[in-house]
């Protein structure tokens, strides 16, 4: 295989292949490599056990990699903002959060049943303050009704085995109220320490005011303590949606200029679905950003975030579009090399050609995008920008052109390149109406 004979204008060199190494001419590509045999099959898996793998060395090695990725998890939460950090802090907090509800339920109010302070507490230590407010008063009412109805119960029919029969029941099923969201639990679970023992009308005031203490406490800890800002986890997942979204492409384009099979198309399409899923999980993480400037009482995070809300949620949109139109892209060719498609009924070369080339400079234009977005160093990036977006566009209308004359050639190519065309114009409207 030889390098790609179509010159790529741009600010930034040639890409590399999928796996980091530059092309080389008489190299095999990654996507022409051919299933292995069984004798080679069988080999490789007698050489994995000779290197201790599935034995009881393996597995002390498998232990072994798994501690040195814990190790490598502390580092990085010690080394600088990141989720690692995020969630040591957390973790402290709610810790802290539970034993200062247990000092002042134990300590200081004498409270006869002072776990149930700590025990609110530490599961109102959310991932946002906002959470924390509302998962409160979720909580709050949701032991509130199972304080009322077990009292109320266990005090009319007196024994218990009989109350829990009547009460739980109903508690459980009144906790599926969708006002009380995934709280509904702690219903049950109040109204079982209410019938355990003698329920009464003062009992029922202690737990109420216990819960509350842990709500407050809880509430409190998570609000004025390193109150969490996930600002680092939405860029983090952003730009790893970005640049598997430009690998996604180059190793589509990469593959188009060469020999590629049914195997090819297929692992795209997986790709292709893997980088739908990415895309979910950043546009997840920015909505998680911007619930954390909810009631938070850092002024300067929630400016941060309010300044960095409206192009993430912009980029997300974009990429998106960008991954149904390689999740479109890919099934259109892996149906063209299908064993019920005759060879005479594939893509011609002189028209993948081109719409490699297209592929690349939209992968190159995503990366830019990405980078202004993200806030990159590069001085030159939205020069860079602009140009790869009009050499889109110009590849965009000699596609037309090239696929359009394909198309003519017979109705068996209509629907074909018909595709082709959509999906190219989808990207080209969606995903390029500029920055």
């Amino acid at each position: 295989m030889t390098d790609n004979p179509l010159p790529r204008l741009g600010c930034r060199p040639t890409p590399k292949t999928c796996w980091g190494t530059p092309k080389q001419p008489g190299a095999t590509s990654r996507t022409s490599v051919t299933e292995p045999s069984v004798p080679t099959r069988n080999a490789a898996r007698a050489a994995w056990h000779r290197h201790g793998h599935g034995t009881r060395d393996g597995r002390s090695a498998g232990r072994a990699c798994r501690g040195r990725g814990r190790g490598r998890a502390t580092r990085r939460a010690w080394a600088g903002p990141g989720r690692e950090r995020v969630l040591v802090v957390q973790s402290l907090k709610a810790a802290l959060a539970a034993f200062v509800a247990w000092l002042v339920a134990d300590r200081w109010l004498h409270a006869p049943l002072s776990f149930i302070a700590p025990w609110v507490a530490v599961v109102l230590v959310r991932t946002t303050v906002y959470q924390s407010f509302a998962q409160g008063f979720q909580q709050i009412a949701a032991i509130a009704l199972g304080t009322v109805l077990a009292t109320a119960g266990g005090t009319a029919l007196g024994v218990p085995a009989l109350a829990m029969a009547v009460v739980l029941p109903a508690v459980l099923l009144l906790g599926n109220w969708p006002r009380l969201g995934d709280q509904g639990i702690y219903g049950a679970t109040t109204a079982l320490f209410v019938l355990t023992s003698r329920p009464s009308f003062g009992m029922a005031v202690e737990r109420l005011a216990e819960s509350l203490l842990g709500a407050l406490v809880g509430v409190g800890v998570n609000m004025l303590v390193l109150p969490p800002a996930h600002l680092r986890s939405a860029h983090d997942a952003v730009r790893a949606a970005i640049d598997e979204a430009a690998r996604t492409l180059h190793a589509i384009a990469d593959g188009l200029e060469d020999a590629w099979g049914r195997r090819q198309a297929r692992d795209w399409h997986h790709r292709a679905r893997r980088l739908f899923r990415m895309v979910r999980q950043a546009r997840s993480a920015v909505e998680r950003s911007g619930e954390s400037m909810r009631l938070n009482p850092d002024r300067r995070r929630r400016a941060q975030l309010r300044r960095v809300q409206p192009p993430y949620r912009r980029i997300v949109f974009h990429l998106e579009a960008l991954a149904d139109y390689a999740v479109d892209l890919t099934r259109t060719l892996a149906e063209t090399v299908d064993d019920d498609t005759p060879a005479s009924a594939r893509p011609h070369r002189e028209a993948l050609a081109p719409y490699a080339l297209f592929l690349h400079q939209v992968a190159d234009a995503v990366d830019d995008y990405g980078e202004v977005v993200t806030g990159g160093t590069r001085p030159d990036v939205q020069a860079c920008l602009r140009q790869k977006t009009e050499e889109a566009r110009a590849t965009h209308d000699d596609l037309r052109e090239v696929l359009a004359g394909k198309a003519a050639a017979g109705p068996q190519w209509v629907a074909l390149y018909g595709a082709f065309l959509v999906d190219a114009r989808r990207i080209i409207v969606q995903l390029l109406p500029g920055p």
